[in-house]
């Protein structure tokens, strides 16, 4: 066992890690609508320039879990931390559609490598407590999320170029980077030995748990990503006004993270995922019918409630079943890997599909399939979890 205050640090380095992710996503998403206006794309343009970012994110899965595994997921963490402050600022500089492509990209992979370490080190963090805590660490990513888009819209309101902001940001995770860098665990805390040319079998359960989290992935990040632009384009709402959809989405999953520890507990996670499914389709589903800025608002914050435990639950189970029924086999970081790897195919073809739907038959109608895939989740979740 860890040292009390060694643990009490990693865990304070780990929450502020999911915090400035959430904070660096937040940020690039209120700025999106601005990213459109600015290279005078259409939606179709935009979805699949922000699917560059989602090619570097599953592009960095595989050699992140490895280094995770290999070198502990404490150190990785850390160093990803600098290389995050340097990917806001080089989306930031826009000056062309093809940079803009490029530093999607550059994005992807280092966010995507940051992610995934982070997630791996509160695995270990969580095998140590030994208890559920994974819903915290990802209400501390929300809550990034959160402040993150509030402060982009008000810098957007204020006239602030994408540059400064961008420069902003990054100077921002740099210094958080250098005080943190020495709070996290050793290496040696889930570090895993590969043999020469070992070869290993991934059993198929966490390739389950990732195709079921996958549902919930594709749902947020498509909310994530389109909120601003139908609010602002589908309903002519201001600035300010197109910010509020992923704030009150980003508010709704930070309340929903928070308790999600304490309701897996109370009412198993079966139960919890199941209405958190019918939550997220129906609100959603709902606001989009009204067909006005407070019917979008409403649907997203219903959907942030009901997506808020879904990826802290899937990852939760994975740092679990490898730690406890796969040692040896496979590692935390591997199938954390996996599992994320699967689930968030779902943030990677969300929003490029639903820029495509939105070209054919109108963005307000393409967010009807976020919402019937939650639906889907939350009738399925009972036979894939029991």
């Amino acid at each position: 066992m860890f040292q009390d205050d060694g643990y009490r640090k990693a865990r304070l380095a780990t929450l502020i890690a999911f915090l400035i992710n959430g904070f660096s996503v937040g940020n690039f998403v209120s700025r999106i609508p601005d990213f459109k206006s600015e290279l005078g794309i259409s939606n179709g343009v935009l979805g699949a320039s922000l699917f560059c970012a989602s090619i570097g994110v599953l592009s960095a899965l595989r050699p992140a879990s490895r280094s995770a595994a290999k070198y502990g997921s404490g150190p990785v963490t850390k160093y990803a931390a600098f290389t995050l402050a340097l990917a806001v600022p080089l989306v930031g500089l826009l000056f062309n559609l093809p940079w803009f492509l490029f530093s999607l990209f550059a994005y992807g992979v280092l966010s995507s490598t940051h992610d995934l370490s982070m997630n791996a080190h509160a695995a270990a963090l969580e095998d140590k407590a030994g208890k559920r805590v994974m819903s915290t660490f990802h209400a501390m990513w929300s809550i990034g999320g959160l402040t993150g888009g509030a402060f982009g819209g008000l810098l957007a309101t204020t006239n602030i170029s994408i540059r400064i902001h961008a420069l902003i940001i990054g100077l921002f995770i740099f210094v958080i980077a250098i005080i943190t860098r020495n709070w996290f665990l050793a290496a040696s805390a889930d570090q895993h030995i590969f043999e020469k040319h070992e070869k290993r079998k991934t059993p198929s359960r966490f390739l389950i748990l990732g195709l079921l989290g996958l549902c919930g992935a594709l749902g947020e990040g498509a909310a994530s990503d389109w909120g601003g632009v139908l609010a602002r384009d589908g309903y002519h709402a201001t600035v300010f006004m197109s910010a509020l959809p992923y704030v009150f989405f980003s508010f709704t999953m930070v309340i929903g993270r928070l308790s999600g520890d304490f309701l897996a507990h109370k009412f198993g996670v079966v139960k919890l995922l199941t209405w958190s499914g019918l939550i997220a389709g129906f609100g959603l589903g709902l606001g989009l019918l009204a067909g006005n800025i407070d019917g979008v608002i409403i649907g997203w914050f219903l959907l942030g409630i009901g997506l808020s435990t879904i990826i802290p639950m899937m990852i939760s189970a994975t740092g679990k079943l490898a730690n406890e029924k796969y040692s040896g086999q496979v590692s935390a970081a591997e199938g954390v890997a996996l599992v994320t790897g699967v689930a968030y195919f779902g943030f990677v073809i969300g929003p490029p599909l639903i820029g495509f739907l939105s070209d054919l038959i109108t963005l307000r109608w393409a967010m009807l399939l976020p919402a019937i895939l939650a639906i889907v989740f939350g009738v399925s979740a009972k036979k894939v979890l029991s």
